[in-house]
């Protein structure tokens, strides 16, 4: 790499986006630490790390080669954090690296979801906490093995010190935008995201579920709910797919010979890809439902209106450990009323 590095990085949860981030900038010859869970943490002393992407792109780091860590060291000092935890992780990691780090040290969100940023602020008031928006999806195939199913860039709420971290993210791959308000972009994933629970509870991959017209009548009514919110609160979401965001239910719920034509690019995605709902759900973890379709709930009650197919969703994948099997589209829109 000739762009100079600013300094080390430090990723605060070694899962999916993060070893994928953290791995990218790693191989481009950025210090990194990887703070992860024990399994992760395990499988990368054992196999190191592997990056695999639908362009074909393949690059690898020796286990020998990583810095490996449970818990971020007290008393270091990376030029920036980034924040990669789950959402009801952040709390408690945003603790963790107030405790550990310099007041002010830089920390960015890569997380999903509209409120992590402002939750890690509250949670270490003394750090430097910018929101930050990933938009492809990586999947976990293996020990020390993650792949980027889907395409998109970066995206962070802009500070000058990351001015000079820009280039160094485009040579290592993942090209990274600033944005005065990202909270358009952030709200324009998390529409997208609603399909996260409708994915998760399918039990199909992404591409082969977006190809089903009764799962997409479902994420349909997530959005077009989610619209009715954001509209209340005067809130104009960012256009990240060739469709705006007020024509996505429209799309979704046309036959899907008509909608393979219009959203082909939306279907650009690799075979492998499933949301990271779908993968907590497989290994008996706490899900993401509460950041993204309980988020559109709380925004609709605050402005006086109902999500109830939100609402119930979010209730189907809380209760998927007593009830833990795939529905198909028409038991799915049966059990929402769609």
């Amino acid at each position: 790499m000739t762009e100079r590095v600013p300094g080390p990085v430090l990723v605060m949860g070694a899962g999916a986006v993060g070893c994928w981030i953290g791995g990218c900038l790693a191989v481009a010859g950025v210090p990194v630490t990887f703070v992860g869970r024990p399994r992760v943490l395990e499988a990368l002393r054992q196999h190191g790390l592997v990056l695999t992407d639908l362009d074909g792109g393949r690059r690898t780091l020796a286990a020998d080669s990583l810095t490996l860590a449970a818990a971020p060291a007290v008393g270091s000092a990376p030029t920036l954090v980034l924040l990669c935890v789950k959402s009801g992780a952040t709390a408690d990691a945003a603790a963790q690296l107030e405790r550990a780090l310099p007041a002010g040290s830089l920390v960015v969100s890569m997380q999903n979801g509209v409120s992590n940023a402002a939750l890690a602020r509250s949670s270490a008031p003394a750090l430097t906490v910018r929101a930050g928006m990933v938009p492809f999806n990586v999947v976990e195939l293996g020990p020390g093995r993650y792949h980027r199913a889907t395409s998109g860039t970066l995206a962070a709420e802009s500070h000058p010190a990351l001015l000079a971290w820009q280039p160094v993210f485009d040579a290592a791959g993942v090209p990274l935008t600033l944005h005065a308000d990202l909270a358009p972009l952030q709200w324009g994933k998390l529409l997208l995201n609603l399909n996260n629970a409708v994915n998760a509870l399918s039990g199909l991959p992404l591409r082969a579920q977006l190809l089903q017209r009764d799962h997409r009548m479902c994420m349909a009514a997530l959005i077009a709910e989610a619209l009715a919110a954001l509209k209340a609160a005067g809130i104009a979401p960012a256009k990240l797919t060739p469709l705006p965001p007020a024509a996505l239910p429209a799309a979704l719920r046309l036959p899907t010979s008509i909608f393979r034509l219009l959203a082909f690019r939306m279907l650009r995605i690799d075979a492998k890809a499933r949301s990271s709902m779908a993968d907590d759900l497989t290994h008996g973890k706490p899900t993401e439902v509460d950041a993204l379709c309980g988020e559109v709930v709380r925004l609709a009650h605050r402005h006086g209106i109902a999500a109830p197919v939100n609402e119930r969703i979010s209730e189907l994948v809380r209760a998927w450990p007593s009830d833990p099997r795939p529905r198909s589209g028409a038991e799915l829109r049966s059990a929402l009323g769609v």
